[in-house]
């Protein structure tokens, strides 16, 4: 019989894995919470249109769609932005402004899988929206900041690397790009790090530019910090009220505390069209592992997938690149086996009571198990070493006719007697430490 196999790209989260992501996403909504937002959800299927209204129909390659048996294009969801503005489209008017709102989703795209990226992944999905103020950009970028500040990472091990489209636009218009051939120029300088510099150069003399623009927007890229932007491009006046909304923006971050994290760098622009104003990654400060975290404002999505007119913002955190980084750091908590009572029992009718005695247990809200079958006592309390037990219930013969147990402290040896009808209460006060 040929093995049956996982599918390649999918994981397979065994209890050490699914303790790792459950660590990671309950960061998430820790963090997020403690900064005001709302979880929401969405259905794992939409419509391919949903999809392909955003980001066109190049991105169908991408997705896992089909068609359903009622006729209808369908994907998995490959992200949650289209579906967020999907759903405050259609409550646009009664929600409260600004929306902040986040959802942990399961996304899938039918991609090569390479480190760092899978064909699933878990991905926090944090956005504001009904908010122009840049305010609401630096607490953005001040959350997603904070969610790795409370997995134990400091600002020598990640970076935030921050640009802005609108300065770049404007310092791109100045040197001679035509606004029609902004977008296709932000998508080259988007690779600028995947491939080679002269392959990349070449493309951007396709596109019309000649030979001292390109010069010119490579070395743009190649700025780092305000100051030198405005050594740069200070003068210019349509670039200087741009450069000025940043200063301000680096304001708010030095305020909400999260600045050492935050180097301004040019050569950021993300992939995606939709992207309208200041854009951030987060990474791994050597810059061996893919991005961690990666988003921006998005002012015109909304009226592009819903048909209103609502600015927005928001960013994406996967688990994948973040379990690696933790783990490379040794920032992940030690998976260990925990319950709270064992119940061994030897005899038939000790095996009657520590059912009763389990359930009793497990009603008090402690974490019970109990052994299925007869066996030595020293084999069940083996076991109870193994599943993580911080106390056995022990009931014999002797214990059923005394109608006690006797409790056994796992990590010390110690013993005692409990009545019964006191062994909920007890056992409580034992594991809550009183």
């Amino acid at each position: 019989m040929v093995e049956l196999k996982g599918l390649p790209g999918f994981r397979d989260f065994y209890p050490e894995e699914l303790a790792a992501r459950s660590y990671i996403m309950g960061v998430w909504h820790e963090v997020a919470l403690r900064f005001g937002f709302e979880e929401y959800d969405g259905p794992p299927l939409e419509t391919l249109e949903l999809y392909t209204r955003k980001s066109g129909d190049e991105i169908v390659q991408q997705l896992y769609e089909f068609e359903d048996k009622g006729g209808r294009r369908v994907a998995l969801r490959p992200e949650m932005t289209p579906s967020l503005a999907r759903m405050v489209g259609a409550r646009a008017r009664a929600l409260q402004k600004p929306v902040r709102w986040f959802s942990t989703p399961q996304l899938f795209r039918y991609e090569r899988k390479q480190r760092g990226r899978l064909r699933e992944h878990f991905q926090l999905n944090l956005d504001i929206i009904g908010e122009s103020s840049v305010l609401a950009d630096a607490e953005l970028l001040a959350a997603g900041i904070e969610i790795l500040k409370a997995t134990g990472l400091n600002a020598t091990q990640v970076r935030a690397r921050v640009s802005d489209r609108r300065v770049l636009a404007a310092i791109f218009r100045h040197l001679g790009v035509k606004e029609d051939t902004l977008e296709d120029v932000y998508q080259v300088i988007d690779r600028l790090e995947r491939e080679p510099r002269g392959r990349l150069e070449a493309r951007l003399e396709e596109l019309g530019l000649g030979p001292e623009i390109v010069s010119e927007i490579v070395a743009t890229t190649e700025l780092r910090g305000l100051d030198e932007l405005r050594a740069q491009f200070g003068a210019v006046a349509s670039v200087a009220e741009r450069i000025a909304e940043l200063s301000v923006y680096l304001e708010h971050l030095e305020d909400l505390a999260v600045a050492e994290y935050v180097d301004i760098d040019l050569s950021v622009v993300r992939g995606l069209a939709y992207y309208t104003g200041i854009v951030f990654e987060l990474w791994d400060a050597r810059r061996q592992l893919r991005a961690i975290c990666g988003g921006g404002r998005y002012d015109d999505l909304l009226r592009i997938i819903a048909n209103v007119d609502m600015p927005a913002l928001g960013f994406g955190m996967g688990d994948v690149v973040l379990t690696e980084l933790l783990r490379e750091h040794r920032l992940l908590p030690e998976f260990r086996r925990s319950i709270d009572c064992f119940v061994a029992w030897m005899g038939a009718d000790a095996g009657r009571q520590a059912l009763r005695a389990a359930q009793v247990l497990r009603s008090a809200g402690l974490s019970t198990v109990f052994e299925f079958r007869e066996r030595r006592l020293g084999s069940q309390l083996k076991s109870a070493n193994q599943v993580g037990a911080r106390f056995s219930v022990i009931i014999g013969p002797e214990e059923v006719e005394a109608k006690q147990a006797r409790i056994r402290d796992m990590s010390s040896g110690d013993e005692r007697l409990v009545a019964f009808d006191q062994l909920a209460r007890v056992m409580r006060d034992e594991a809550n430490g009183a």
